[in-house]
């Protein structure tokens, strides 16, 4: 644990990519097998199953230090984190009564085998635990213990530090780790090895992602964009992005969360194994209304999501097809090195000579020029896609968001100013500050929350309204406080769809705060109806 320890406080203390990535390349280098995989594990956003209710760590607390349960609410409510707060309730054990455990030790003997058993098995575990570990061996424990083992390092700097202590390709790697894996030597052993493995070949290959246009070095037209006849243009659909997999005599499909849907489309899957052994498809997911040819909303699609075994009905009322925009593999090749082009060409040739509805090429947008282009960007929401998407005709496929190939030109957001009406303590680094906020349109004379927003605000604003929110609360509901309803903001979103889990019948996608509206009273937000209108 202490090593593990060790590595927690360097990531945390440093905001230098090459000083973490070099701390992780030195722990993996030194680290047992054992305790290497339950570090990747948990760097990678695993956590453990739950062993303690916040309310029972707060309960054994104040057992074990002897402080009051008030006190301990209060110093909790100061720090912002349970973690840090259970560390600081404590002292440091005496040197006779440190334990020094290896991670997975911790983990497989002692924390894992009370998982789900009685209080007092899980409490005797966890208290032995503060008795005997250090502040920072306390501190890790008790973030493995709540689940909040953030540190600011992403999934992909852990894989750059292996690839750096191994020499294995970073995109071999992401692949390896792809799907559901366990914490062990033999998995650790796997993934690190320069030969290929029989898993490699049940894994999708990591998907490349596009970049947003305005990121971009310059807007289309100009610069890299300037020669329209170097790209390929296409609608952004928006469904799911998936690899089909034709391997083995099975096909399998893999959605970019990394997640595997079998038997969620089981029509996809059946015409999936019409196609050769040995090919690998990029492409979108969408619910489809065959008779106008176009999409449906994406809420029809999250219907069949929900459901691991779709009865008829379901199959019936919200079908589904798969767009292929890329081939990543045929006759067991991997074909991501050559150009898009060429595997376009190839992905024609192989859904022309496999012909099923339900698996189509999603179809090249033509524009004459890129006025033409920015004029189907416009008519975007009416087409019931996103925008466009700008492909570099000779790129191969990448790994990750890799900047400059891909590009990502999506309509600007629908827009609605709304009025703030409630708020709460952010995660993290932001646990202290009033950073989850909830918004409201007017319905009558009443405000209908409408939207969660987490960003848009700079570090100076946040500040500037947290000391507002605290000084106009009206009341609280536990961590949610409804604050009066003087602050509007500009909120930008996707689409806007019916909803009947919402208390305003409408759900808004991927909300986010624009500005701040200084100059523009409560009174004159928009109203929900406005929203309404707009729902499809």
């Amino acid at each position: 644990m202490r090593r593990f320890a060790a590595l927690y406080a360097a990531l945390d203390a440093s905001t230098s990519t090459l000083d973490k990535r070099a701390a992780l390349r030195d722990y993996f280098r030194e680290a047992p097998p054992a305790d290497a995989a339950w570090a990747l594990w948990f760097l990678s956003g695993g956590k453990l199953a739950r062993i303690a209710r916040t309310g029972e760590l707060r309960a054994w607390i104040a057992e074990a230090s002897g402080l009051p349960e008030w006190l301990i609410e209060d110093s909790y409510h100061h720090v912002g984190d349970l973690a840090e707060t259970l560390m600081l309730l404590l002292d440091d054990p005496a040197p006779e009564a440190e334990v020094d455990l290896p991670l997975h030790v911790w983990i497989e003997d002692r924390l894992r085998p009370v998982a789900g058993r009685e209080e007092p098995l899980r409490k005797a575990v966890v208290m032995a635990a503060w008795a005997g570990l250090r502040e920072p061996e306390r501190l890790v424990f008790n973030k493995l213990l709540t689940g909040a083992l953030r540190v600011g390092v992403s999934t992909r700097a852990v894989q750059q530090a292996l690839t750096e202590h191994s020499g294995v390709d970073i995109a071999l790697l992401a692949q390896r780790m792809i799907g559901d894996w366990a914490p062990t030597p033999d998995f650790l052993a796997g993934l690190l090895s320069g030969e290929a493995t029989e898993a490699d070949r049940e894994r999708p290959y990591p998907f490349f992602l596009a970049s947003g246009i305005e990121a971009a070095p310059a807007p289309p037209g100009a610069g890299a964009f300037a020669d329209l006849a170097e790209w390929l243009v296409e609608w952004k659909w928006d469904g799911i992005r998936l690899q089909l997999i034709r391997r083995g005599g099975t096909a399998a499909l893999w959605s970019r969360g990394e997640e595997r849907l079998d038997g969620r489309f089981p029509e996809i899957e059946a015409a999936a194994m019409a196609l050769p052994d040995g090919c690998v498809l990029d492409g979108e997911l969408l619910a489809w209304n065959a008779a106008e040819d176009r999409p449906l909303p994406f809420t029809a699609l999250q219907k069949r999501i929900q459901r691991r075994r779709p009865g008829p009905k379901l199959l019936a009322d919200c079908p589904v097809r798969v767009l292929a925009y890329d081939l990543l593999e045929e006759g067991g090749e991997d074909l991501r090195a050559r150009p898009l082009y060429e595997r376009r060409a190839r992905l024609r040739k192989l859904l022309a000579t496999y012909p099923d509805p339900l698996l189509a090429l999603s179809p090249e947008v033509a524009p004459r020029d890129w006025a033409h282009a920015a004029a189907l960007r416009a008519e975007a929401r009416r087409r019931c896609v996103e925008g466009l998407m700008l492909k570099r005709r000779d790129s191969p496929y990448r790994h990750g968001r890799a900047r400059g190939d891909w590009w990502k030109w999506k309509v600007d957001p629908l827009t609605a100013d709304a009025v703030l009406i409630y708020a709460q303590p952010g995660h993290g680094r932001r646990s202290t500050l009033h950073t989850d906020y909830t918004f409201g349109l007017w319905d009558g004379d009443a405000l209908v929350p409408v939207a969660k927003a987490y960003s848009g605000l700079d570090d100076a604003e946040i500040l500037r309204l947290d000391r507002w929110i605290r000084a106009n609360t009206l009341e609280r509901f536990g961590p949610v406080r409804a604050v009066r309803p003087v602050h509007v903001f500009e909120l930008g979103f996707e689409a806007v769809n019916l909803s009947g889990r919402h208390k305003s019948g409408i759900a808004v996608r991927f909300p986010r705060i624009l500005r701040w509206r200084h100059d523009k009273p409560a009174a004159e937000a928009d109203r929900l109806d406005t929203l309404r209108a707009l729902a499809r």
